[in-house]
């Protein structure tokens, strides 16, 4: 699939691995809908995307709200014509023991990380299916592969998103729709700042600014450039490649991981 030309739906857009998408995506000659649930950083990227010559149209939407998403389609295809490329990048994650996770917590991360991927391929997959060409890319993550303690509401709706887009994958095989699981480890974002976009029921205080140096060291690994990571998104839409792996140690972790599943281990957490 050649992007020129082409539209894509990117969301959670405003800020990090969207953001960069979006502009890889305009560099290659396409219009972008970028949708977010940040009004002021969305237009704002939006706006300075624009000065620059890209075809972009800015849409605040909440992904967890299906009534939203729908209205969203409909401005989208209303402005462009058509969707080529669906992005469902939109992501939150709490980063709580599983034990103090709250119901409304729960509600949270899986409206956005997880049901929102769903409706917007329910709102843009039947569009992709009857004009015979289009590429959807699920944002997953490393923890859609392997898990760790403190983040069981991300890992349990990012291994969600894993089996929706390898059954999904299997399902389009044949409609000239493609699908991309994109897995990366560490990229330098905003990820673990995300409850500043929580529901404001949730209690939940707006974090400080975590230096991605200090969650690098944390972690052990390196934070990748979410340019990058896009450059690697374009790479697999038009290569119709199912799986990106941003990083190397995410290959060990996982036959580690497969390897105490073969010789029915507990899980263990493999740094």
């Amino acid at each position: 699939m050649k992007v020129f030309g082409k539209v894509a739906v990117v969301t959670g857009a405003a800020s990090g691995i969207g953001l960069s998408m979006t502009k890889r995506f305009i560099a290659e000659g396409m219009s972008v809908a970028m949708v977010d649930i940040e009004e002021e950083k969305l237009k704002l990227a939006a706006n300075e995307l624009r000065s620059g010559g890209g075809d972009v149209l800015a849409f605040v939407c909440d992904v967890s709200d299906k009534d939203q998403v729908a209205t969203m389609r409909d401005a989208v295809v209303s402005a462009f014509g058509t969707v080529h490329v669906l992005c469902n990048n939109a992501g939150v994650a709490s980063g709580r023991r599983i034990t103090r996770e709250k119901p409304e917590s729960w509600d949270w991360v899986v409206g956005v990380n997880l049901l929102g991927v769903a409706y917007c391929i329910h709102a843009f997959v039947g569009l992709m299916t009857a004009q015979g060409e289009g590429h959807i890319v699920n944002t997953a993550s490393e923890a859609g592969l392997a898990s760790s303690p403190m983040l069981g509401s991300y890992h349990a709706t990012k291994y969600a998103v894993v089996g929706l887009s390898e059954s999904l994958s299997m399902e389009l095989e044949g409609t000239g729709v493609g699908v991309t699981c994109l897995c990366p480890e560490l990229v330098n974002t905003k990820i673990f700042e995300s409850s500043r976009n929580a529901p404001a029921s949730l209690g939940l205080t707006a974090p400080e600014p975590i230096p991605i140096s200090a969650i690098e060291e944390l972690m052990g690994t390196t934070a990748m450039n979410p340019d990058d990571v896009a450059g690697r998104v374009l790479y697999a839409i038009e290569a119709q490649q199912f799986w990106v792996i941003t990083h190397q140690v995410t290959h060990s972790r996982l036959l580690r991981r497969n390897d105490d599943l073969a010789h029915l281990r507990a899980p263990r957490y493999h740094a």
